[in-house]
């Protein structure tokens, strides 16, 4: 890996969920839960709960781009969530569970907003896309207790029904992406 890094904040459902698939891909350096998108300084996992903080519960993926793309993260993003359902994922439901993009710059708002115009076109959904694109204002840093979750809960109820299955399609689509030394 280079020592180059860069960074993509990205919203699908549960942090838990997110950060367990995408730290498993090659390339990938570290994933950071917390919350982005929101009015309210540094809120709690507990006031983002409600829904009225504005924030999506997000996940920071800093990632190296000689080995991992942004495009080919967008991609790996999108195949681990449902980018069609408004404000829920699963069994989660709430604006905190919304699917958005947090841009970081003009080339990642330009390659994001290119991906879903490709996705729309393909017709890759059988519902319209009602992923977000918005400038990252300020992430948060979700609480220690929620880092890694999945690696230090993997029996948790929650985890073991959801994640799985999250991260097995990932393996079946970038099967050539995966960090061979990372869980399976």
């Amino acid at each position: 890996m280079s020592d180059a890094t860069k960074t993509a904040t990205l919203a699908g459902g549960c942090f838990w969920c997110v950060e367990a698939a995408l730290e498993r891909l090659a390339g990938v350096k570290s994933v950071t839960s917390g919350y982005a998108g929101g009015h309210v300084e540094e809120p709690t996992y507990e006031q983002v709960c409600t829904g009225e903080t504005g924030h999506a519960e997000a996940v920071q993926v800093t990632y190296d781009p000689e080995v991992l793309t942004y495009e080919e993260l967008l991609a790996a993003f999108f195949t681990i969530h449902d980018p069609t359902t408004k404000d829920m994922q699963g069994p989660d439901i709430g604006p905190q569970y919304r699917s958005a993009i947090f841009y970081h710059d003009e080339d990642q708002r330009a390659s994001a907003t290119s991906l879903l115009e490709e996705l729309e076109e393909e017709g890759v959904y059988d519902r319209a896309i009602v992923t977000e694109v918005e400038a990252l204002d300020t992430f948060w840093e979700a609480e220690d207790y929620h880092q890694s979750f999945y690696e230090k809960n993997p029996s948790q109820g929650y985890c073991s029904v959801y994640i799985p299955p999250k991260i097995e399609k990932l393996r079946e689509r970038f099967g050539d992406k995966m960090d061979a030394s990372a869980p399976r």
